[in-house]
C-alpha cells in the first residue's frame, strides 16, 4: 500500500510539472507581452479574423506552419520564407495560437509578402495545380460556386482551359474563399520586433 501512494504521488507530480511547464507558464509569459516598437497594435480586420476561423476550420494548420525558424534551425530566411524569425510579438492578437504542426506545404508566416495577389490565392484554393504545377494540396471547390445565373455575383476566376469544368460554367469565389484569402494576405511580419535581428 505505501508504494500505491508513493506511486499515485509521482504520478500526480509529473502531471502538475508538466501542466504547468506546457501551458501555464507559456500562457503567463505570453498574456504579459504587448504590441510595441513597429508592432501592428490592432489584430486583424473583421474578414481576416472571419478568414482565420475558416483556415483554422479546413485543417490547413495541418500541412502548413506559421514560424519562422531561426538560421541555426533550418533554412527558413535564405529560402525566403521570411526576413526574420518569428517571435512571441508575432502571437499576440492569436487566439488560439496555430503554429501548424507539420511542414507539408510551405510556411505561411509571411505568405502575405510572398504573395500579395487575390487572384493567385483564389486560384491557388480553387486547384493548387493551377499556380503550382505538382503541388500536394488539395483543392478546396466548396470554396467556390458556378455562376449560373445573373444574380450569381462576384468577379469570375481566370482559370486556364485544363482546369475548368466540364459545362465551362464560370467560377466564383463564395465570401469565405475571399475572407480566407483575406487572412493570408494578412500574414505579413515585416515590422521590427525588439530583440530580434
Amino acid at each position: 500500500m505505501n508504494r500505491a501512494i508513493i506511486l499515485f504521488l509521482g504520478v500526480l507530480a509529473t502531471f502538475i510539472s508538466a501542466l504547468f511547464g506546457i501551458n501555464l507558464i507559456p500562457k503567463l509569459q505570453i498574456d504579459t507581452v504587448r504590441p510595441e516598437g513597429t508592432l501592428l497594435p490592432y489584430g486583424y480586420s473583421e474578414l481576416a479574423a472571419r478568414g482565420r476561423k475558416i483556415y483554422i476550420r479546413e485543417g490547413c494548420l495541418y500541412c502548413h506552419t506559421q514560424q519562422v525558424r531561426p538560421k541555426q534551425d533550418g533554412s527558413d530566411i535564405p529560402r525566403g520564407l521570411g526576413m526574420r524569425q518569428t517571435a512571441v510579438d508575432d502571437y499576440v492578437h492569436d487566439n488560439p495560437i496555430v503554429l501548424g504542426t507539420s511542414r507539408t506545404g510551405p510556411d505561411l508566416m509571411n505568405i502575405g509578402i510572398r504573395q500579395p495577389s487575390d487572384e493567385w490565392h483564389l486560384l491557388h484554393l480553387y486547384n493548387p495545380r493551377i499556380v503550382s504545377q505538382g503541388s500536394v494540396m488539395p483543392s478546396f471547390p466548396w470554396l467556390f460556386k458556378e455562376q449560373v445565373t445573373a444574380a450569381d455575383t462576384g468577379v469570375p476566376l481566370k482559370i486556364p482551359d485544363k482546369f475548368m469544368p466540364k459545362n465551362k460554367r464560370p467560377i466564383i469565389p463564395t465570401d469565405e474563399a475571399l475572407a480566407l484569402v483575406e487572412y493570408l494576405k494578412s500574414l505579413k511580419r515585416d515590422y521590427k520586433v525588439k530583440g530580434v535581428p
